[in-house]
């Protein structure tokens, strides 16, 4: 099995976990994987209803963007993976969503406080937040790098949008999806009851640490 065919078969379940997590609506959001060794990436289509992914509905992108396979128009937000894709060759998997507590925070260009062990673990430090950009072109793409080059946090909360996650691999960046809409909704939840407690920068990490080199199974 080649690659792309690969990648777009994981990319349909990939979609399905956003729904499944309540991160998306309609048609919004994406996901797209690195194809590895080449500068390709596979990406979902414009406009099409989550129901109706399938592998052969996936379409392949070159690192400008431009289509290079596939019969549909790729996602609106494709040139800002491309930018994250050529700037940042460590990244594997880039996904979008406007999940709605995270992206609440976003319409406040507020970041996201470090007030909870999963944070320190997942995140190691706030969520941060991103420029505003408009959509179509790379601004997008620019305002993530240039948010999380450098920083632990593998969710950036785009000023007025929503979020965008990065990881190692598709599946990295939908689980950093996940854990971004979980701890925005506990955090706001929280502050609403009352004043948080942060937590020390050597306990989140000593936090990040584990959870990032011990936790899980060796592989």
């Amino acid at each position: 099995m080649s690659d792309v065919v690969r990648l777009r078969q994981q990319l349909v379940g990939l979609h399905q976990e956003l729904i499944r997590w309540g991160l998306v609506v309609w048609t919004a959001g994406n996901v797209s994987a690195r194809v590895p060794g080449e500068d390709l990436f596979v990406i979902k289509p414009s406009g099409v209803s989550y129901d109706a992914l399938t592998p052969e509905s996936m379409v392949v992108c070159d690192l400008d963007g431009k289509l290079v396979e596939g019969d549909l128009s790729p996602s609106s937000d494709t040139a800002a993976h491309a930018y994250v894709y050529r700037e940042m060759p460590e990244v594997g998997g880039v996904v979008h969503t406007h999940s709605t507590y995270a992206t609440a925070w976003a319409a406040r260009g507020e970041p996201i406080p470090c007030v909870l062990t999963a944070m320190g673990d997942e995140f190691g430090g706030e969520i941060p937040v991103g420029p505003f950009a408009l959509i179509g072109g790379d601004d997008i793409g620019r305002g993530i790098v240039a948010t999380l080059r450098g920083h632990r946090s593998p969710a950036v909360l785009m000023q007025n949008h929503g979020v965008f996650t990065i990881g190692r691999d598709a599946k990295a960046a939908v689980k950093a999806a996940v854990m971004c809409e979980d701890v925005a909704r506990t955090v706001h939840i929280a502050r609403s009851a009352g004043p948080l407690i942060p937590i020390r920068q050597s306990d989140v990490d000593s936090l990040y640490d584990r959870y990032q080199n011990v936790y899980g199974q060796p592989q």
